[in-house]
């Protein structure tokens, strides 16, 4: 989970309260979904002391930084909604005080930009520091290590307008980077510099790379990877700044900038808008006026909210908890998904750094959190249940029991991935795998549809131990499939793997009829063309003539692609499948 360190002073004065006890400021935090990670340290000044804040919400990302989470706690205390009205939206331009001119060549590589100048007071240690955590946390943990969204910070006084966003070639221009003292080509950059190192992965195979060049030609930066020594390097006492965020996906690029420009309006900076003007469409036009207001409004119904929350709630004090929230509200008439006739309830218009609201569901939250939890009635249960385990559940563990006793052991993994594990090392095409709408990072990105991946990621760091390797879990996957209502199908899984050079087809073979004996039921195998395995060695599972899994040894690319160097059996089986 992100974690923040704010100036002490700061955050209370943004917040527009003191807390006078640890337990009084976690009670705060709690309506952020924060908690107080470290208590400042009270022997230094007032002025030098910093908390240190873990946020549990990685769906909302403008509370990553001192403004913005202060801003939450100054709103939930009963403090008035900022407005903003530097922000344009579809029907209404606000007028522009400088440009950036988008060339095509960037349209491949990294498509979008947004920006906006920030000016009217000098910038203190303190403020910096946090400017460049907030960059930093957004870039990094929002923007997936700066491959959808990275930002870079500029001194209005050296720059000439308009600013050029382009594409070049990496090896045809040089300049010299922030914490360095020489000029290097963007490739040089990428193999030399830490921050090139570091980044290296977003770029070095494109043949061409993106780069921010003013009027005269100086360059800005080269983003997403790091500023120039000149236009780049922001120093405390700078009183005008340019702010800009590039990335490869337009509504993540917008909501960074407008999460970053209402965080320094509210510390007391003038907000100037930019205009982007691109020579190819995107999702908001060919002249976007940043920052830009995009966010839709969502209805959510009166019983909805008390079927979710268990109490009935007036309308008025659904908006009032909404407003607490920094949620601007009104009653409506609308009818949600499954109804014909419209429903009473409330239409919530998401504040300009919040992109969150997805469903109904989270207005709801919303709701919740604004009126505060101890608000509600607690309740004994009312009806007395026995549990008893569901008929998956009990056959997943007799065949649990069984792979122990073939000498297997037993692993546990996570049900999301990225798609080079998921996808690319399986040798698959991704025609099945679901891929998540807000990925908070590439590594858990895509939700799986093979228990095998897990397992041979497993395999890949236990070249150490003593052979034979022999591990299993059984797991929910999911898939594409047209037959289900919403298009995705669950299911139980088992996956097993053998890693030993006397591994071979007949070896899986014998432990699959051994597997099925003791569960009575039988099975047919047909051979297989599944990429993951070697033709002629692998077959797939039918059971009641349906196709129910497969096993085999796995292809020699798929393990190079995990870095195995010993042959390896595997195979995984629908157990729901086995239940009919």
């Amino acid at each position: 989970m992100p974690k923040i360190e704010v100036n002490e002073e700061v955050f209370y004065t943004l917040a527009d309260r003191r807390f006078h006890s640890r337990d009084d400021f976690e009670e705060a935090l709690s309506c952020a979904k924060a908690e107080l990670d470290e208590d400042s340290d009270k022997q230094l000044p007032p002025e030098d002391r910093v908390l240190k804040i873990e946020l549990n919400d990685t769906n909302r990302p403008d509370l990553w930084g001192t403004a913005g989470c202060a801003r939450q706690l100054r709103l939930y205390g009963g403090g008035q909604r900022p407005e903003y009205p530097f922000f344009s939206g579809p029907g209404n331009r606000k007028k522009a005080r400088e440009t950036v001119l988008v060339e095509a060549g960037v349209q491949g590589v990294r498509p979008f930009l947004a920006g906006f100048i920030a000016s009217g007071k000098a910038i203190s240690d303190a403020a910096l520091r946090d400017m460049i955590q907030t960059q930093e946390k957004l870039a990094g943990n929002f923007g997936r290590k700066r491959r959808t969204i990275s930002m870079g910070l500029y001194r209005i006084g050296v720059i000439q307008w308009p600013i050029t966003y382009k594409a070049v070639d990496p090896d045809s221009v040089s300049f010299v980077p922030l914490q360095w003292d020489v000029p290097l080509t963007l490739r040089e950059i990428l193999k030399q510099h830490p921050k090139g190192k570091e980044y290296a992965f977003i770029q070095e195979h494109e043949p061409l790379h993106p780069l921010l060049t003013d009027a005269a030609g100086k360059i800005l930066s080269y983003p997403p990877i790091i500023n120039s020594a000149d236009l780049g390097a922001v120093q405390v006492g700078d009183t005008d700044l340019f702010v800009e965020i590039t990335g490869t996906d337009m509504p993540s690029v917008l909501l960074a900038a407008s999460i970053m420009s209402c965080d320094l309006a509210d510390q007391g900076y003038r907000i100037d808008p930019v205009d982007v003007k691109y020579p190819y469409d995107t999702p908001f036009g060919r002249t976007v006026t940043t920052p830009y207001y995009f966010q839709e409004p969502v209805f959510c119904s009166s019983a909805r909210i008390a079927r979710f929350l268990g109490e009935p709630l007036g309308l008025q004090d659904c908006i009032a908890a909404l407003a607490r929230m920094g949620v601007k509200a009104e009653p409506a008439r609308a009818p949600e998904r499954g109804e014909t006739n419209a429903s009473e309830g409330v239409r919530i218009y998401p504040p300009e750094y919040r992109n969150d609201f997805l469903h109904a569901a989270d207005v709801v939250e919303d709701v919740m959190i604004g009126r505060g939890l101890t608000s509600f009635t607690p309740q004994r249960p009312r009806d007395f249940t026995i549990g008893r385990l569901s008929p998956i559940t009990a056959f997943s563990r007799k065949v649990k029991e069984l792979f122990v006793g073939m000498g297997y052991q037993e692993m546990i993994y996570n049900y999301l991935g990225s798609r080079k594990d998921l996808v690319d090392n399986m040798r698959g095409d991704g025609s099945r795998i679901i891929r998540i709408a807000n990925p908070m990072t590439e590594h858990y990105e895509y939700l799986r549809d093979s228990v095998l991946a897990s397992l041979l990621m497993s395999e890949s760091v236990s070249g150490h131990s003593s052979y034979p390797h022999r591990i299993f879990e059984i797991g929910k996957v999911a898939y594409r499939c047209p037959h289900e209502p919403y298009g995705v199908r669950t299911r139980q899984y088992l996956g097993f793997l053998a890693a030993d050079k006397e591994a071979t087809f007949n070896t899986a073979a014998g432990q699959l009829q051994g597997l099925f004996y003791y569960i009575s039921r039988d099975y047919e195998a047909e051979e297989s063309e599944d990429p993951r395995f070697i033709p002629g060695r692998s077959a797939s599972i039918r059971y009641k003539r349906e196709p129910i899994g497969v096993f085999g040894e796995l292809h020699p690319e798929t393990l190079e692609n995990w870095g195995l160097t010993v042959p390896c059996i595997a195979g995984e089986i629908d157990l729901d499948a086995l239940l009919v």
